[in-house]
């Protein structure tokens, strides 16, 4: 599935790289408010969803090759984070709807969580 499917199952706006849609697949994703679990969690190339705005959130998913961000809840990134993502061609988008059910409606579609690999104690 690529991001276009994705920003129309979730009815999304699109911040930044509307020419990116159609060329960036995505068969995974992760979806947190803690970056420190995208980091220690998430698998390279998933996208994330998430309802933090900062500049963070760009570098967290550059840093995790992750295609794309989905910002959720109406939560709109400010302009350091998109002029970041242009910088790093990094598609964002942003629908209105909440976390979870962002995550239902784009399972049903097939996309899959991430495997979280299991950490050893």
């Amino acid at each position: 599935m690529n991001l276009r499917n994705v920003r129309d199952i979730l009815n999304a706006e699109v911040l930044w790289g509307e020419e990116l849609l159609d060329e960036v697949e995505v068969e995974y994703a992760f979806a947190s408010d803690l970056m420190s679990d995208v980091l220690a969690f998430a698998t390279p190339g998933s996208f994330l969803l998430t309802g933090l705005t900062n500049v963070q959130i760009v570098r967290t998913a550059s840093m995790m090759d992750m295609p794309g961000v989905v910002f959720v809840r109406g939560k709109r990134p400010g302009s350091e984070a998109l002029s970041l993502a242009e910088n790093m061609r990094i598609p964002l988008l942003l629908s209105c709807k909440s976390m979870f059910e962002s995550c239902g409606l784009l399972f049903v579609a097939g996309i899959l969580p991430c495997k979280i690999l299991q950490r050893r104690s």
